[in-house]
Formats: structure tokens, sequence, C-alpha cells
């Protein structure tokens, strides 16, 4: 397996750097189900982060490409069931996609409530506003 980091990850999906593209293009390029690429959990989270504030990329298609990475069978996503899940409520707006991986990490630990100072994110099931 082969770990990969958001930056190879974002120049795949951005396309925007000729070389490193290139190179990204080239790697994952080589990846097969028998060798994959790995993405963490943290690396899905600072992609949607990048494509949001760095290249002003709207939700839904920031979620149609994760969703891509997601049916790759040339790629293991941690908790790919969690993100997964996470991108369908992300694409349909409200709070962020960190705000939906903590929430569903939160539930899957037990926690009935997840509280925050987010008012956008306490809109969301689970979610309670601190006040």
């Amino acid at each position: 397996m082969t770990g990969l980091d958001t930056n190879v990850i974002v120049r795949f999906l951005t396309q925007d750097d000729p070389a490193q593209s290139a190179l990204a293009n080239g790697l994952i390029g080589s990846l097969t189900a028998e060798n994959p690429g790995f993405l963490s959990r943290e690396a899905m989270v600072e992609t949607v982060w990048v494509l949001e504030r760095a290249y002003g990329m709207a939700r839904p298609r920031i979620a149609a490409a994760l969703e891509r990475l997601l049916e790759a069978e040339e790629l293991v996503i941690e908790a790919a069931d969690d993100v997964g899940l996470a991108l369908h409520r992300y694409g349909r707006g409200g709070a962020g996609f960190a705000d939906h991986m903590i929430l569903i990490a939160g539930a899957r630990a037990g926690c009935g409530k997840t509280f925050t100072f987010d008012r956008k994110a306490a809109a969301a099931p689970g979610r309670a506003l601190l006040a």
C-alpha cells in the first residue's frame, strides 16, 4: 500500500500545476487493487478544506470528486463509510465536511450529542449549540 498526502490528491483533482499534476497522475495511475493508495480521514478533510478555501470550488463539485475517489478500487479510504456519509450530508449544504466527520465519529463512539459554538454545525442532527 502507498500513502497519499493531501497535496498529491489536490494536484490530481485540480490539474493546476503541470509538473506536479503529471507526477500525481503517474503515481495514482500506477496504483492497483492489489497495491492500492491509502488516504487517511485527515487527508480527506484537508482536501475538502483546500478545495474550498484555496480553489473556491463549490460543494457539489467537491463532493462529486471525492465520491469518485471513494469508488476507485485502487484507493483505500480510511473510514470510507463515514467519509461517504459525511460527503452526502456536506453536499446538501449546512455544516462543513469536517463538522460532519466530527459528528459521525462522535456518534460512532456513543456520544448522544456533540456540542459546538458553530451555529451552522449545531443545526445538524446530533449536535447542540453550547450557549
